[in-house]
């Protein structure tokens, strides 16, 4: 049987890791910026991490969610006085794709609308409804095209209020960050404003912090930032440092009815050891204050660089964008093969940096003398 084949894929093979270095099967040494699509929050292989699941595993890895699973309140406890957001409900599911889906859904169940506003460049995920939320018309296919959405550009409060006086948005979703669409932030101004829209029209606003929550941005979800409180909150690949997981954070505003949500693997006993040994390790290393620091070092020395083919240079925290005037295949490719490098990209002309959390000062310093030896070479 062959693969089905959905990605190009680099003739390299990792087999190990370590921190914020992976190897390949030919015993090469990279440095990782891009943490497999920012699912690497805690580093490759921590040893507190590592030992968590091998003692779970010992003793239980699954079984249903029709009985108890104390790691599951073990996690939400943690999460919640981790994030601020203790007095909401936690809701497990397996990808940032599945949150959305259940998100959008338990927004619709609340209010009994249809429609939902997303936003230009947005990427939600690849299933049925985070797909058509996706600004993205290849990957939309014909069975996903009746939800009605409408895209609207990011920090056009006007925009907003025109669709959502009409009275029959459901929801709108955003991104903390847009990661696929090149690292652009919705300003802290227009977040405010949405909450308010949002509030006033009674329509439940989700925000999407699966790439850009779980510390990455500088603080624990990138919306915070501005300051407010989403009615739900989408988590996903940090969240477990590379074990299938995700969630949603839900508002007191809703009320759970049995049957209206549920899952099969969500929550397993795996999963939740691997997010609570995340949490732990996050809060005794000081990570989401690193990715900050770290963050405001790498932003800085970039913008420093005497090269006319970046356009800009732009992020929070260690989710970084740097747009260039030209295709950025060449110096990627670069990158990887000659400074053995791993990155990521968005678009022909942006290189996305996602880096664990745990990225050192020296690392940092380490990645841009590669960088400058293939831009200024």
């Amino acid at each position: 049987m062959k693969l089905f084949e959905v990605y190009p894929l680099f003739d390299i093979e990792i087999v190990k890791g370590l921190g914020c270095h992976v190897w390949d099967s030919k015993g090469d040494k990279y440095l990782d910026l891009y943490g497999g699509h920012a699912v690497i929050s805690v580093g490759h292989s921590h040893p507190e991490y590592v030992n968590a699941i091998i003692r779970q595993i010992r003793e239980l890895g699954f079984y249903s969610n029709s009985v108890i699973n104390r790691l599951q309140q073990t996690l939400a406890d943690k999460l919640g006085k981790a994030c601020g957001y203790d007095d909401y409900s936690l809701f497990l599911v397996n990808s940032g794709s599945e949150a959305n889906e259940n998100a959008m859904k338990l927004a619709s169940f609340h209010n009994g609308k249809k429609r939902i506003v997303s936003f230009r460049h947005s990427f939600h995920g690849r299933t049925s409804a985070s797909v058509r939320v996706t600004d993205n018309p290849k990957i939309i296919a014909p069975v996903n095209e009746s939800l009605s959405v409408t895209y609207v550009w990011m920090n056009d409060a006007e925009a907003i209020e025109y669709e959502l006086k009409k009275g029959d948005v459901s929801s709108v979703i955003i991104e903390g960050i847009q990661g696929v669409g090149g690292i652009q932030m919705p300003k802290d101004e227009f977040v405010r404003e949405l909450r308010e829209l949002c509030t006033k029209y009674e329509v439940v606003l989700i925000f999407d912090e699966i790439q850009s929550g779980y510390g990455r941005s500088g603080k624990f979800f990138a919306h915070q930032y501005a300051d407010i409180r989403p009615d739900i909150i989408t988590v996903a690949k940090g969240i477990a440092n590379g074990f299938p997981m995700s969630g949603m954070l839900v508002s007191p505003m809703f009320t759970p009815v049995y049957g209206m949500l549920g899952t099969t693997f969500g929550g397993n006993h795996l999963a939740c050891t691997a997010a609570i040994a995340v949490l732990d390790i996050m809060e005794k290393e000081n990570l989401v204050e690193n990715a900050k620091n770290i963050g405001e070092f790498l932003i800085g020395e970039l913008r420093k660089i005497p090269y006319e083919g970046i356009k800009e240079v732009r992020g929070r925290g260690l989710m970084i964008g740097i747009e260039f005037t030209e295709s950025i295949k060449e110096a990627r490719t670069r990158l990887l093969f000659e400074e053995k490098v791993f990155t990521g990209v968005a678009g022909t002309s942006t290189i996305r940096l996602l880096p664990p959390l745990c990225l050192s000062k020296s690392e940092a310093e380490d990645f841009l003398e590669r960088f400058k030896r293939v831009l200024l070479k």
